[in-house]
């Protein structure tokens, strides 16, 4: 038990320093690509941030365990959890992060229309996503119509946000990095291939940081008797969602709110389409209480912040709320 404890610290640490590095030269890459906020943190940051957890649910059913119910529970455990996890705990967390300077009636201000495309696209997949829980696994035509609709989703999904990213730049949207580049700091000139490099270097620290958190996250649950859909479910989305948790509390607090929000929502996103479109043709995709719950919980959360995403902000109250539906979540799951 104390080695997985150590492993657990250890592997936090990696992954708190391997943020800090991968948001640097994100930053500076948007800055170098004259792209929006809104480009750099719902796709850039999102997807690179969602690799370690787009890992665990395809390691899962690809490469899993000789037991395929076991790979399948892990796999839709993982894939529904993510955004539950994002929608939730993480805006909670962001809210904490700048509670002391803002106050509980102070604002958030995301770059507003980025951040409704996001949630809109992320409620409609989301819903699809449950809808196809209903379908027998026998009409799979039906099933997988519905993938590729989802995966179709995303693709729109990005050119839409691609193609707002010049008027928000003229608009004073642009990424702006904040002080030099930590290769710059070692004598490194600052251009594409030394950002490309430090970006390489924080995003394999990302993944194997929160790989070895999940090892020790999984040995801890196994002596404490945690089920596979509970351990996917609960435990796995906080290992895999630290990078965007973490990634985005700094942002926060150095004021970069739409980069903040743009990595969670961005993931959410990537989480609510692609993913989803694997596990529905992949795995039963059958409506569990368990799963219910965390999809209904997922849904008010995102309405919710869709709901108060007003032309000055989001109150910092509204994102400790979502930290509360976690809390519900979690009463409902563990005491079944």
């Amino acid at each position: 038990m104390t080695n997985l404890v150590f492993e657990l610290v250890m592997m936090l640490f990696i992954i708190l320093a391997a943020s800090e590095i991968f948001t640097n030269a994100l930053e500076h890459l948007g800055e170098q690509l004259k792209i929006s906020e809104g480009v750099t943190g719902s796709v850039f940051a999102a997807i690179g941030t969602a690799l370690p957890e787009t890992m665990v649910p395809l390691l899962a059913l690809f490469a899993g365990t000789k037991n395929i119910n076991i790979n399948e529970e892990i796999g839709v455990g993982a894939i529904l959890g993510a955004p539950l996890m994002l929608s939730t705990l993480s805006t909670c967390l962001m809210a904490f992060a700048i509670l002391h300077r803002r106050g509980v009636n102070g604002h958030v201000r995301p770059e507003r229309s980025g951040f409704i495309r996001d949630l809109n696209f992320f409620l409609f997949a989301f819903i699809l996503a449950a809808v196809a829980m209903y379908i027998p696994q026998e009409a799979r035509t039906l099933r997988g119509a519905l993938s590729i609709a989802l995966v179709l989703t995303y693709f729109v999904y990005i050119l839409l946000t691609l193609r707002a990213s010049e008027k928000l730049v003229e608009d004073g949207h642009g990424t702006a990095a904040e002080g030099k580049m930590f290769f710059a700091k070692l004598g490194l000139p600052t251009n594409l291939w030394t950002i490309f490099l430090q970006l390489g270097i924080g995003l394999a620290l990302l993944i194997f940081g929160a790989k070895g958190f999940i090892h020790g996250i999984e040995g801890t649950s196994h002596i404490l008797g945690i089920s596979a859909l509970l351990l996917s479910l609960l435990i796995i989305p906080i290992a895999t969602e630290l990078p965007e948790k973490v990634n985005s509390i700094l942002w926060i607090r150095r004021g970069k709110d739409t980069l903040a929000f743009g990595n969670i929502t961005g993931a959410m996103v990537f989480q609510g389409t692609l993913l989803p479109a694997i596990g529905i043709m992949l795995t039963p995709w059958q409506p569990r209480i368990e799963v219910l719950t965390g999809v209904l919980v997922t849904l008010v959360a995102a309405a919710w912040l869709r709901f108060h995403a007003r032309s000055g902000g989001l109150p910092v109250w509204t994102l400790l709320v979502n930290g509360g539906l976690y809390v519900i979540f979690l009463a409902i799951t563990l005491s079944r």
